[in-house]
């Protein structure tokens, strides 16, 4: 409440609001008295006809009617309609009009002396003119004019003296509205003045204060500072422009030492960046899990300038922390620390929480047994766990032979590389699995084909030599011939079949060029057995991964070994189309095609060649789809998405 009555807003609302009720009230008045003066103008002139009309009311009586009776009748109307706008006006006189406006001044007995002429019109002419009217006698009639003439002389001197009041009255008023508008005149200068002066002192002062409070401070001036003058809103701009002053001060005393600790400051985190990026990028190299820990120790230690390191990784179980790389430890010491369990110490303490643990050996933790790095000889001991994914996988120590703080930027930074080194592990341990998993997804395809081709040729061939031995036996030569024949057609099947394995397995995408394998292919595949060979290649686009195309090559491949063995084809298209979307590609044969429903050995072995090219294309993420009937060829279609494909790498 103290606020806003001392406010700068309130005062001048309060003092422009007073000077606007007195002008009101002033302009008011001088509207009052100027509407007063008018009706008493009104009332001065109709007091004055009130004389002219008794006048012409004497001289209608006393020039008299003619002597017919038509003039008689004229002249009682006349006098009539006379006497009517007398007693009109004189009643409009008492009672006022504020419409016209007309009022009669209320002081100097005005009142009282228009209510006696009214009382002596009443009691004394208006009976005297109505006997007058109603006596036709002229002589009774010259009588009774005479006496009118002195009682309207009477009358009309009452009547003067009347208007002589309302005058007087009026030029009174007339004098007090100039004095009312002279002391509007005074008032509004007086006015003006009164609010320069308040404005000046209130917001021109203080404006001018400030800006000279400015303009020092722009030439360096700190000990600038502006007199508060009042405890408004340009007060507390005094004292915040005080406040900020003696803060740029004590800013510009320390600016020196601000600028050589944010120096300080950058210098260390450049060092900080430096080293994440020196190991960040060793991490990044192709290493195994020893080797990453062992350089990554080596780095490490020598950044924070630490006597020896060690790094720890649980066992599968999670039980136990299991020493795998070390340096500058002796033997002793990693006899004793070769194994410890989770919990255990400061290093199970780390992997626990999954942070950066300092401990100082001057100040020993009863919590902690650590009589092992004591006998070596350390003094201060990091424990930091290494994590990938929110798991820890392991930790890794510094050991310091000489007391040395920590800070806690240097934790932050030994926990960043603790998460790098989690991470290279867990990617070289995905990498391996990946590997693995590949050789076995290859190996599994690699059974399939030979169980489909090799396994069964070398099935019919042993049921072509149990026929030979029976042929044999029974010395049926012809027959023994024909299985002969049989069975050399049968291992020249399967040497074919061998070699295209072999050539299957050895042929990768070199340099990621897809069409010039494919081109490759065909061209054998038209020398081995004269089917017409045509290869399309449309659009322009990057390549995919080598792995990917290496894939397509794979299920072109088996779609070709497809049509050589079961199609009866006499030609065969490849249609390869690249785009910004990714990669398709079609097989196109004229050959003999199939139905679904067709359970023949052939079309068996044909649909497990399908399955084999629809797990190829579901493995890198594709699209698999073929079109066949019986007699109208066969149409294989492979679509890799590149937006698929990628989600497929990342995921």
């Amino acid at each position: 409440m103290l606020r806003l009555r001392n406010s700068l807003a309130t005062k001048i609302t309060g003092i422009l609001l007073v000077f606007f009720l007195v002008a009101l009230t002033a302009i008011g008045l001088t509207l009052f008295i100027s509407w007063q003066l008018e009706g008493a103008a009104a009332a001065i002139n109709d007091a004055g006809s009130l004389r002219m009309r008794a006048y012409r009311i004497d001289h209608l009586l006393a020039r008299g009617p003619a002597a017919t009776s038509n003039d008689q009748a004229a002249f009682t109307a006349s006098l009539k309609s006379e006497l009517d706008d007398f007693e009109r006006v004189l009643g409009e006189l008492r009672r006022g009009d504020p419409h016209r406006p007309l009022f009669i001044p209320r002081d100097n007995g005005i009142p009282a002396d228009l209510d006696k002429m009214a009382e002596f019109w009443s009691l004394h002419i208006r009976p005297v003119l109505a006997d007058l009217i109603a006596t036709p006698d002229p002589v009774r009639r010259r009588a009774g004019l005479s006496d009118f003439d002195r009682t309207v002389k009477s009358f009309v001197s009452g009547i003067n003296e009347v208007v002589l009041k309302m005058e007087r009255s009026y030029a009174r008023n007339t004098d007090i509205l100039r004095a009312s508008q002279v002391s509007l005149i005074a008032l509004a200068i007086i006015g003006t003045l009164v609010l320069i002066r308040f404005f000046f002192v209130l917001v021109i002062q203080p404006v001018c204060e400030l800006q000279d409070g400015m303009k020092r401070m722009e030439q360096e001036d700190f000990n600038a500072r502006v007199p508060v003058l009042a405890s408004d809103e340009f007060g507390e701009l005094s004292e915040g422009f005080n406040r900020m002053a003696v803060h740029l001060q004590g800013l510009y005393a320390t600016l020196e030492e601000r600028v050589a600790a944010k120096t300080r400051s950058l210098e260390e985190k450049n060092r900080e960046l430096e080293i994440l990026y020196d190991i960040g990028a060793f991490l990044r190299e192709p290493n195994d899990v020893d080797s990453l820990c062992r350089g990554f120790l080596q780095r490490v230690e020598a950044t924070f300038g630490a006597g020896a390191s060690s790094a720890r990784l649980l066992d599968s179980g999670s039980e136990n922390l299991c020493l795998t790389v070390h340096n500058g430890l002796d033997q002793e010491f990693i006899d004793r620390e070769a194994v410890l369990q989770c919990g255990e110490c400061l290093c199970g303490e780390a992997v626990r929480r999954g942070t950066s643990l300092v401990s100082e050996l001057s100040t020993p933790d009863p919590a902690l047994t650590l009589w092992v790095c004591r006998r070596a000889g350390f003094q201060v001991i990091t424990a930091t766990a290494i994590t990938a994914n929110k798991q820890t996988l392991g930790i890794y120590n510094l050991y310091f032979v000489d007391a040395r703080p920590l800070s806690d930027s240097d934790r932050l930074l030994l926990e960043t590389l603790g998460q790098q080194l989690g991470i290279a592990i867990e990617n070289q341990r995905l990498q391996a699995s990946g590997r693995e998993l590949a050789v076995s997804e290859e190996r599994n395809l690699l059974a399939r084909e030979l169980h489909d081709s090799i396994a069964q040729g070398l099935a019919f061939m042993n049921l072509q030599v149990q026929m030979l031995e029976s042929a044999l036996d029974r010395n049926e030569a012809g027959e023994a011939r024909d299985t002969l024949a049989m069975l050399r057609q049968g291992v020249q099947e399967s040497y074919d079949d061998v070699r295209e394995l072999l050539v299957h397995f050895r042929t990768r995408v070199e340099k990621q060029d897809l069409g010039l394998a494919i081109t490759a292919t065909l061209r054998r595949l038209a020398e081995q057995t004269g089917i017409a060979t045509d290869l399309d290649v449309l659009g322009d686009a990057a390549p995919l991964d080598a792995e990917a195309e290496t894939q397509v090559l794979y299920i072109v491949q088996e779609a070709l070994s497809n049509v050589r063995k079961h199609a009866n084809a006499r030609s065969v298209k490849v249609v390869i189309r690249r785009g910004i979307d990714g990669l398709s590609v079609v097989v196109r044969d004229d050959g003999v095609g199939f139905e679904e429903a067709d359970r023949s050995a052939a079309a068996q072995e044909a649909h497990i060649g399908l399955q084999i090219m629809r797990e190829r294309t579901l493995r890198i993420g594709g699209r698999f789809s073929i079109r066949s009937a019986r007699g109208k060829g066969t149409e294989i279609r492979v679509e890799l998405s590149r937006i698929n494909k990628e989600n497929l790498i990342d995921a």
